[in-house]
């Protein structure tokens, strides 16, 4: 039996750190947290200064036996779960579990999983920090009674099933102001004047350097300029320089693989907790932009014998973040001389962009030359400019530039790079000059990443909750990442050439958005109830004042029962007096006016399986009921788009003798027929598609299930093979069953089936644990 036995989180660490440990050590895992807050009011005695009660967790159990059994034949046992609150909280609980001892047991932190880090940390062991702990018992403690509370008076109040959370609520307020934000916008119009020269051979683009508020103004200017000498009156070439962005945080990391790799919050937390625990890259929960001195010394190793001393500039970050970990090291490869690394097309890529970033940020500056040139116009005494960017020197640029999430049109940009040779005194010959009508924006709804940036610039929430709560608001259904189509917008465009003046209008499509985070109605009513009765929990400075008590606990400033208390107090009078307010005073409802043929009210409001508008009071028996469809708000459907939706469902003709119905239901606008739904195609309208239409969708899909179904038996036709995305599959009543490796499903007789369905193949084997994304 081995002597040591060290324990860590997950299967895959211990995998990867047995490896660098010798006979002598066992290395096991615990799978996660293995206690936590019973359900129900029994977890939290709020008399006796908020103490807890902790339960193992069923799917625990088992682990608790293996690990017990270890540790009794163990002379020293290293509780080495990740080194974060987290991770203290799950090593005291694994002591408490496990009644461990002081005396053989002992605490052991790393920040990336290497030999020498495991090796060091072994050497190097330390207690368990109760402040740490403590500090995320707090939030924990605090999250649930916020949580426990606040949830039934939102069922009672609005709708069961609903829940409430201090950062996540937080994180829909923005979300829904944001939206209300955009739907007040108005955009105001203006008129943006270029020119283009031809400079032997090459363009140069030039710009006015203000905009005209009105078409006259844009009209009048151009045909100032009908038959104008443009020449350059002066040039001025200056030096410039662009430096590196730091290496990545949690938060940095997040929003740029958005940007690059187009991968979710959550799916970036999961690619990076595989590399980290496989010892390529450093921790990813950190807020942390420092670099050790180690790390520094590898990455200039590494600069200099792939691109040379001049592309070295060691540099040491400081991070903006309050409270941010400065002990602790930004996310970086663990070995800078791998710029690629195994593993599947999502960790290569991921792991690619750390390795960028973090070498890039020991990188020379580099060097720019920026020429501005003012171009006279001898009609009018405006003056155009063209600005040109050369880079001189590479320096990081060689490896890596950051995006940014700016999303104006790159259209008529300039010059990028070079500009023709040029003197003052030249005359440009004028190509064309177009004065184009833009409009203002409204500030663009939030991703995914950008959500966390804002969340992070607010100090409210921590690496390890950002990727958790943008899961759980999509989850609980209070926001939907999806995409929106545009609508078309005409704009006017004036233009003067040799040949003169002309102007024409033209079409574009504005307002299209690509995986951005929309809030529900129900968002909307949820949110608007918080903030009128529970400013606290909802306010922006309230949220990230707590986060910094957290922290204060965390380096053993305060008692976090103290904490808790001075809050809970507060809170806990809000909950009482919010238990009297009438259902019918929050606002759920909005009348929209008169139904033309009924006279009867039209309401739009919540109902039981999401929004939807209705014809008739509450106590009308015979009142009409239609469902809101995707994107339409309580807050602001109109009364003529309302009666729109009770247009459907509608028949469309006949199709092999049965009747085709459109409406729209819950996953969106469908077809009917024979009592089979198909779902209409995106930008399909339901109140215009045609006969013909919906027997095309029909027969599409036919032939889409006939190229999915495989085969069925007579001896029991409910058993079926099918083509699925991961390729062939048995489907019995509402279950699937893999085919083993070696069998071809057309050749699957019906005894081979009944044997696959009776003897499935085993799940993968360990417990399925809920990560700290």
């Amino acid at each position: 039996m081995s002597k040591k036995l060290v324990i860590v989180e997950s299967p895959a660490k211990a995998k990867t750190i047995e490896g660098y440990l010798g006979k002598d050590f066992k290395v096991a895992s615990s799978y996660g947290h293995v206690r936590d807050l019973p359900k129900g009011d029994k977890a939290i005695d709020i008399q006796n200064r908020f103490k807890p009660t902790y339960e193992v967790t069923p799917d625990k159990k088992e682990v608790i036996k293996q690990l017990k059994s270890l540790a009794k034949d163990a002379e020293t046992i290293y509780l080495a779960s990740d080194d974060d609150r987290e991770g203290e909280a799950i090593s005291w609980h694994l002591k408490e579990v496990l009644k461990l001892n002081e005396e053989n047991t002992k605490r052991i932190v790393f920040r990336e999983i290497t030999k020498n880090a495991i090796v060091k940390a072994i050497q190097n062991p330390r207690k368990i920090d109760i402040d740490l702990v403590n500090a995320q018992q707090a939030r924990r403690i605090l999250d649930r009674l916020v949580g426990f509370e606040l949830s039934p008076i939102l069922w009672k109040k609005i709708k069961t099933g609903l829940s409430a959370g201090r950062v996540q609520s937080v994180a829909v307020r923005l979300i829904v102001e944001r939206e209300r934000e955009i739907e007040k916008f108005k955009s105001k119009s203006s008129f943006r004047i270029t020119a283009h020269f031809d400079v032997e051979g090459k363009t140069l683009v030039a710009e006015l350097p203000k905009k005209f508020e009105t078409k006259d103004e844009a009209e009048v200017f151009l045909k100032k300029c009908l038959g104008a000498k443009f020449e350059i009156e002066n040039l001025e070439t200056k030096p410039g320089k662009k430096s590196p962005a730091p290496p990545f945080t949690t938060s940095t990391l997040q929003q740029e693989a958005s940007r690059k790799l187009y991968f979710s919050v959550a799916q970036t937390m999961s690619v990076a907790q595989k590399l980290y625990e496989a010892g390529k890259i450093t921790y990813m929960r950190t807020d942390s932009v420092n670099l050790s001195e180690e790390a520094m010394q590898a990455a200039k190793n590494e600069i200099i014998s792939a691109f040379g001393s001049d592309f070295h500039q060691p540099r040491k970050y400081a991070n903006k973040t309050e409270g941010a970990q400065e002990a602790h090291e930004a996310i970086r490869p663990t070995d800078f001389s791998k710029s690629e690394v195994s593993g599947d097309r999502n960790e290569q890529r991921l792991y690619e962009l750390i390795w960028k970033r973090a070498i890039a940020s020991q990188m020379a500056d580099a060097k720019l030359e920026k020429t501005v040139v003012n171009i006279g116009i001898s009609t009018t005494p405006e003056k155009l400019s063209a600005t040109g960017e050369v880079v001189k020197f590479e320096g990081f640029l060689k490896v890596y530039l950051e995006s940014t999430d700016d999303e104006q049109d790159d259209e008529e940009n300039g010059n990028k790079g070079l500009l023709p040779p040029l003197f003052i005194g030249q005359v440009l010959p004028l190509i064309e000059m177009k004065g184009r009508e833009t409009f203002s924006r409204p500030a663009p709804r939030y991703t995914e990443a950008s959500l966390v940036k804002k969340l992070e610039e607010m100090g409210i929430g921590r690496p390890s909750t950002y990727a958790p709560t943008i899961s759980t608001i999509q989850k609980r259904e209070y926001v939907i990442k999806e995409s929106k189509e545009g609508t078309e917008r005409k704009y006017l465009e004036m233009k003067i050439t040799k040949e003169g003046f002309s102007k024409v209008e033209k079409t574009e499509i504005t307002g299209a958005d690509k995986n951005k985070l929309f809030p529900t109605n129900i968002a909307m009513v949820v949110n608007d109830f918080l903030v009128e009765h529970f400013p606290n929990i909802i306010d922006f400075s309230f949220t990230a004042k707590v986060e910094k008590e957290f922290d204060d606990i965390a380096q053993g400033g305060q008692d976090w029962q103290d904490m808790i208390e001075n809050f809970y107090g507060k809170f806990h009078v809000r909950v009482e007096e919010t238990a009297n307010v009438a259902r019918a005073e929050i606002n759920s409802s909005r009348e929209l006016g008169k139904d033309p043929k009924t006279g009867k009210p039209v309401i739009a409001r919540l109902g039981r399986f999401g929004p939807l508008v209705q014809i008739g009071d509450q106590e009308d028996e015979e009142k009409q009921f239609a469902s809101m469809k995707k994107g339409q708000f309580i807050e602001n459907i109109t009364l003529d788009e309302a009666l729109d939706l009770f247009k459907l469902p509608r028949e469309v003709g006949e199709f092999e003798g049965k009747k085709m119905v459109v409406g729209v239901g819950k996953f969106g606008p469908y077809v009917r027929h024979d009592g089979k739904f198909v779902s209409l195609k995106k930008g399909q309208d339901p109140l215009a598609i045609t006969e013909s239409e919906a027997i095309q969708l029909i027969e599409e899909k036919r032939d889409a299930d006939e190229k999915k179904h495989i085969k069925t038996f007579e001896e029991n036709p409910e058993i079926q093979i099918l083509n699925g995305r991961w390729g062939p599959y048995i489907k019995f009543g509402k279950n699937n069953f893999k085919i083993p490796k070696g069998k071809e499903a057309e050749s699957l007789t019906y005894a081979e089936t009944i044997e696959i369905i009776e003897n499935p193949q085993d799940k993968k084997k360990g417990k399925f644990i809920k990560k700290k994304a």
